[in-house]
């Protein structure tokens, strides 16, 4: 067994897998990404072991960050926070949302307002997905709150055409639904799961 092998296989204090790659054709940068999962640290492969440890730590280190960061951009807080902030911006307050969550059983849907209890559950698919594509999602659901008797229609949909990325969004879920339906049959998922979502209600 080589003394300085090429890679190195480790699980952090928290059990976080990690590699690290010695590259003989890197000289200066190390980088660092979640590849078939492990955490795999590219580095130097001239770095002495303490310096190599060192950097390892350090890119180790920004990963929880991060993790911690997503974990709090995806709380049921701070969703309910940004649905508070749309409201205003995009219905001028008048949809006052009593209770905004992530739910992990719509399965059709990408989210879905009730209008006596005054509240909103957005599909927790969605957290893999751009900001601008949730918040779309969230205002298509304050709407429904403020013209609950409209369903999809005219006033409704002037409501919606207030967020600016509207087209861009609705392309965006079209594509991801059309990708989710194809990724299903190709699994062999039963006929019946194979809907994805086609729309936001």
């Amino acid at each position: 067994m080589p003394a300085h092998p090429k890679t190195v296989d480790f699980y952090a204090e928290d059990n976080i897998p990690v590699r690290i790659v010695r590259s003989t054709r890197r000289t200066k940068t190390i980088s660092s990404q979640w590849k078939n999962e492990r955490f795999v640290v590219s580095v130097p492969a001239a770095l002495s072991e303490s310096a190599e440890r060192t950097f390892v730590e350090e890119m180790l280190k920004k990963y929880r960050q991060r993790k911690v960061n997503a974990n709090l951009a995806n709380s049921d807080d701070m969703l309910q926070q940004r649905a508070y902030q749309l409201d205003r911006r995009y219905t001028g307050g008048l949809a006052r949302p009593v209770s905004v969550r992530w739910v992990s059983n719509q399965d059709k849907r990408w989210g879905s307002a009730t209008l006596y209890e005054r509240t909103i559950r957005l599909s927790n698919r969605l957290q893999y997905m751009p900001q601008w594509v949730q918040d779309y999602v969230l205002v298509h659901e304050l709407c429904h709150l403020v013209e609950p008797a409209d369903g999809h229609g005219p006033r409704f949909q002037a409501l919606l055409d207030r967020f600016e990325r509207r087209a861009e969004a609705d392309i965006y879920l079209k594509a991801f639904s059309t990708g989710y339906r194809a990724y299903a049959r190709e699994s062999g998922q039963p006929q019946d799961d194979i809907d994805g979502f086609d729309d936001v209600d």
